[in-house]
């Protein structure tokens, strides 16, 4: 019988850089003020967010190329050794090219002349946890040997699918992208990834019709994110072979200061580096992980070469996490 033939194999993969991009306004919550039913304190004590960024005239495929290119940067990886764009996105302005594609086209990727195929190009859409969904399928890919190079991105206009009117929702909601280079390694620094769903939350969280825009049960994320999420992200580092005490960073979705906090908590890993981004960049669902990883990284406030736990959860009803280490600095 003929037998099938797998590639050289990567031992593993890294984090080589990290790029994000801020959308062009900030919105303070006095301008709320001004459009519903809300005030400075309320959403401060409710939520903990301050500022957020929304997105005048910039698509989701401009912030998560401007993302791209900064990561790219960072790395010090040619655009040209690309040949993995993954977005994950749920507020796509286009169903087809999809995002990705047009990220390939904004960094002018596959088109050098020399007749080479350009980058493979898919979109995730499982809403909050979509980076740490995109980010296992580049380090799959990589280690079987279906890539060599990935950009990873998580991108929204929550903007774009917000109802101004509705406090519950409107005082979280915000723009932005980050944006992560992942390549192969001699040994793994990306750990194995924990993912599931609870489908009898499916409706928790939803962009649906007739209106189209973003909806939530309050009651029941926060309810799950006290009492179960701490479980799954306790397994994501038993799954690479570390402790809890051995995670220096931990970024999870960025939905809430009042959930990181008591997640952080629960963890043991309130002593550490706990991102909390939320505060300046508002809930920018699929990108608020790698958001607030680069901008901390690129501000300094992040070590060099830890291990970090990643963890987000969402609409769907999906989580997703792993342990993936910081990149080096020269």
């Amino acid at each position: 019988m003929p037998v099938l033939r797998l590639p050289p194999t990567a031992a593993g993969t890294e984090i080589a850089g990290l790029g994000h991009a801020d959308a062009s306004r900030l919105m303070d919550n006095h301008e709320l003020e001004t459009m519903m039913d809300t005030s400075d304190e309320w959403i401060r004590q409710r939520t903990g967010i301050v500022t957020r960024r929304i997105a005048d005239g910039q698509t989701v495929a401009d912030l998560a190329a401007e993302a791209a290119r900064h990561a790219l940067e960072d790395s010090g990886v040619g655009a040209e050794e690309i040949d993995l764009v993954i977005v994950a996105t749920t507020t796509a302005e286009e169903r087809s090219p999809n995002t990705a594609g047009r990220v390939a086209e904004a960094l002018g990727l596959g088109t050098d002349g020399a007749g080479e195929r350009g980058p493979g190009i898919v979109d995730v859409n499982t809403a909050c946890s979509g980076f740490e969904y995109a980010l296992a399928v580049a380090d799959q890919s990589i280690r079987t040997g279906s890539a060599t190079h990935a950009l990873v991105i998580g991108a929204e206009k929550l903007s774009s699918v917000t109802d101004w009117t509705d406090r519950t929702t409107a005082v979280l909601t915000a723009d932005g992208a980050g944006a992560a280079v992942v390549r192969a390694a001699e040994a793994p620094r990306i750990g194995p990834v924990v993912w599931g769903s609870k489908p009898a939350m499916a409706g928790s969280v939803t962009i649906s019709p007739p209106t189209g825009t973003f909806a939530q049960n309050g009651r029941d994320v926060l309810r799950w994110a006290l009492t179960e999420a701490a479980g799954h992200a306790r397994s994501a580092v038993e799954r690479s072979g570390l402790a809890l005490e051995d995670i220096e960073v931990l970024v999870t979705h960025q939905a809430n200061l009042r959930i990181i906090e008591p997640l952080a908590e629960a963890l043991g890993l309130a002593d550490r580096v706990v991102v909390t981004d939320v505060t300046e960049s508002g809930n920018t669902s699929a990108a608020s992980v790698p958001l607030g990883l680069s901008r901390w990284w690129h501000a300094g406030r992040i070590p060099a070469d830890v291990p970090a736990l990643l963890f987000g959860f969402g609409g769907g009803f999906t989580f997703a996490g792993m342990v993936a280490m910081t990149p080096r600095r020269d």
